[in-house]
């Protein structure tokens, strides 16, 4: 007699099921050597395998395709002071048409629309001054929108270019945005993929960091297929999510685009039997959304958890995540919880360097299996 067996009810996850302890010594505060001399667990085995970046062309097939991320992180954080001389600092997490952008603002006292802040010493000072339009992307948004007047002919992004600090992770806790950082240049480097192609990032799509020309190369000669996609990372990346019932919690909008040419290369990756292994959460999140909207461009705020249908991505290649983040939950749908949470352990255990300049894991897809009969 043939017995049936009915599936499990799907758990219901909540905030607490995605923290973890993680010794802060395993915060990495520089980046590797050298970038593909990076630690990488491959974690598609029933047990977790310690191996190096560079090994990665090896663990892949040909016909497979590798899907980036090309956005490049600006110098976004700016400093100034208001008319009556308090300090301000502004995260410029968008440049919108003509002059204006929006940004994070951090003030002790928030002037109200119409004010004029000086950045960088003002515009009779050097820099260049931004004027207070109104909140973003409604009156009660969290962000702000400004207009910004600078010598004739600079745009927002030459603005930033001239006057901005890169905007590093609020976890590296080292010198950071000062006139002299000592490690102001190894960052401009290293804080930024070696394909960087499209500013408008305000934090880098750090799965990506490990590559270089020859890790590039040798997939080549692998027979892997590289495109691109490009998603505008915003600091609401590292905004922990603050409510235990995750329905709550409002995902942060980014811009995204998906290329006619890599829609092309997708299409081939599938005809072939090719698996297409995306660099980072935010290539997921990117091509999911496409997936799920039919859009090649626009904004998404979704928002991936445990139960989630992926409908393209077969391998991801990503960094280590911050415990309750939505990195951690997306993830954890993609592999599987329990085997998260194993791979974590490990990872702990074995002293990988976490988080933007951390080391890597290597994932594939959890099957869900078919109920017996």
């Amino acid at each position: 007699m043939t017995v049936s067996s009915t599936p499990a009810p799907p758990r219901h996850f909540t905030l607490s099921d995605f923290d973890f302890s993680l010794p802060p010594e395993l915060i990495a505060q520089h980046p590797a050597a050298e970038r593909s001399a990076s630690r990488l667990l491959d974690g598609r085995a029933a047990d977790p395998v310690d191996r190096i970046f560079h090994e990665l062309p090896g663990l892949l097939q040909p016909g497979d395709m590798l899907v980036f991320n090309d956005t490049r992180v600006v110098k976004a954080r700016i400093f100034g002071e208001k008319a009556s001389g308090g300090k301000l600092e502004l995260l410029i997490e968008r440049v919108l048409l003509g002059n204006e952008v929006v940004a994070h603002m951090k003030v002790s006292k928030k002037p109200l629309p119409g004010a004029v802040v000086h950045m960088a010493g003002g515009l009779h000072g050097g820099g260049f001054n931004a004027t207070l339009l109104s909140r973003w992307p409604g009156e009660d948004g969290p962000l702000f929108r400004f207009a910004l007047e600078g010598p004739a002919g600079e745009t927002p992004h030459d603005l930033m270019e001239r006057h901005g600090h890169l905007p590093l992770p609020p976890y590296i806790e080292r010198q950071q945005n000062a006139e002299h950082d000592p490690d102001a240049a190894e960052d401009a480097q290293r804080y930024q993929t070696v394909f960087a192609r499209a500013p408008g990032a305000v934090a880098a799509p750090t799965a990506a960091l490990h590559f270089d020309e020859g890790v590039l190369a040798a997939l080549a000669g692998c027979g892997v297929e590289r495109a691109s996609v490009t998603l505008h990372v915003g600091a609401g990346t590292f905004q922990p999510v603050k409510t235990e019932n995750l329905a709550e919690h409002q995902m942060h909008s980014e811009w995204y685009e998906v290329p006619l040419a890599t829609l092309a290369a997708l299409e081939r990756c599938r005809q072939r039997g090719g698996r297409v292994v995306a660099v980072g959460t935010t290539t997921v999140r990117t091509l999911e959304s496409w997936a799920r909207s039919g859009q090649a461009s626009g904004d998404t705020n979704i928002f991936i958890t445990p139960g989630f249908a992926f409908q393209v991505v077969d391998l991801l290649l990503t960094n280590f995540h911050l415990p309750k983040s939505t990195l951690m939950m997306l993830v954890s749908a993609f592999a599987g919880y329990e085997r998260i949470q194993a791979i974590y352990r490990h990872a702990i255990a074995q002293q990988y360097r976490f988080f933007s300049y951390g080391d890597s894991m290597l994932l594939e897809r959890e099957r869900t299996p078919l109920s017996n009969s």
